[in-house]
């Protein structure tokens, strides 16, 4: 155990609108039966990581992979038996550009025996990835991981507008293709710890990342199949309401009530 839990300090004040635990039977057991198991989130919403660690409970995985995490940053956070409320200072989590540590500790008590894994790709690899490419960075087994090939014009006019929106406009359009081949780069780099993990420690393995990362389209899952096709996953998306329908990226989609948060493209209005 790491620490006493505050869970229940988060669950009081900020319910979810829609409750993890009301995932269909279904959708309980294929996710259960998978051997990856990604749980998508918005960063900022508190929400999303009290669902995120409803679910961590019902999987019990054998070991968990964090994109917020860099290998040195898991390790202390295996080899840590203090109190949880400390360990974001202590890891260096909010230094790393991440929400509050608070928000995340639910996530770190239902982690139980299994251990973290850090995903984290060097900065300097990632700004690397940006100027030259995700396949270039990447190395020997970039074909395994689906970067060698050119995307599809559709697909890749669609992400650079979306980094583009997600950057407030504020930078040229014409540098968003290095941002899209950042994040091939994560996603190649987030499937390559995770089939580490499941070849280490046995099924299943949950990773914990952004939404962006959890799409089954063209984030992890797709890397994750094209580098081992034989490996099964299931993708949960945290999106916030409203919402009409299921998003189609993922697998089962969690609806909560939107963070309160301040506009993020305001300093770049002023």
């Amino acid at each position: 155990m790491r620490g006493e839990s505050m869970a229940a300090v988060f669950l009081a004040i900020l319910p979810l609108s829609v409750c993890a635990a009301d995932l269909s039977l279904v959708q309980t057991k294929a996710m259960q039966s998978a051997d990856v198991v990604l749980l998508g989130e918005l960063h900022d919403n508190p929400l999303h990581h009290l669902g995120q660690a409803d679910l961590l409970r019902q999987v019990a995985p054998k070991a968990v992979v964090f994109e917020m995490l860099t290998p040195e940053m898991a390790a202390t956070v295996n080899a840590y038996a203090g109190d949880l409320a400390e360990l974001g200072a202590i890891i260096g989590w909010e230094a790393a550009g991440w929400p509050d540590f608070a928000i995340y500790q639910p996530i770190f008590e239902a982690l139980g025996d299994a251990p973290a894994v850090g995903a984290a790709a060097p900065r300097e690899t990632v700004r690397a990835a940006f100027a030259e490419g995700a396949a270039a960075v990447f190395g020997p087994q970039a074909e395994r991981f689906g970067l060698s090939d050119p995307l599809p014009e559709d697909q890749l006019q669609t992400r650079v507008t979306a980094q583009f929106e997600a950057h407030c406009q504020a930078m040229p359009l014409e540098m968003m293709g290095g941002m899209v081949e950042a994040q091939r780069l994560r996603d190649a780099q987030f499937a390559k710890v995770t089939l580490n993990a499941l070849a280490e420690y046995g099924a299943s393995v949950v990773v914990i990342t952004g939404n962006g990362h959890a799409r089954r389209d063209w984030g992890v899952p797709f890397a994750i199949a094209q580098a081992d096709p034989a490996v099964s996953t299931y993708s949960v998306g945290f999106i916030e309401a409203p919402v009409s329908a299921p998003d189609a990226r993922f697998d089962a989609t969690i609806v909560t009530a939107p963070a309160q948060r301040s506009d993020p493209c305001a300093a770049f209005n002023n």
